[in-house]
């Protein structure tokens, strides 16, 4: 398993449009816990961990705990985002702050997505296959 060619492909996956301020503050980068030793899979399930750099400004907001929270401060969503899963989740939910769907369909999680198909796409390549995509209509 290559960790660098993990890597590229997530900094593919922060490319085009729409990132705004956050592509600024996540460099992704993925860091292997388990299941390889040496650059080579061990059989056992592989651990993978994207540090979330921003997530220290979302500590109370986000907490596991329950708190009391300044209404000022709890940052409520209370109107959906075009382009984004906030709609279909909050009615799918009934979902009254939109953050919990917010986060539930993060680009944190699409991250996770791009390392696991990106450690997939290297054991394809040992058995020859080839993986490609493109683009054939929009609309």
């Amino acid at each position: 398993m290559d960790v660098e060619q993990v890597d590229r492909e997530l900094k593919r996956r922060q490319w085009g449009y729409g990132r705004g301020g956050r592509m600024k503050i996540e460099q992704d980068q993925v860091e292997i816990l388990s299941g390889v030793r040496h650059g080579l899979t061990l059989g056992s399930p592989l651990a993978l961990m994207i540090e979330n750099k921003d997530w220290a400004n979302w500590t109370d907001v986000m907490a596991v705990e329950p708190r009391e929270i300044a209404p000022e401060k709890s940052r409520r969503l209370k109107r959906p985002r075009p382009g984004h899963a906030d709609l279909a989740g909050g009615q799918k939910f009934g979902a009254r702050d939109l953050r919990n769907i917010l986060e539930r369909a993060s680009a944190r999680e699409t991250a996770a997505r791009v390392a696991c198909g990106a450690l997939a796409k290297q054991l394809l390549t040992s058995f020859g296959a080839e993986i490609r995509s493109h683009v054939s209509q929009l609309g």
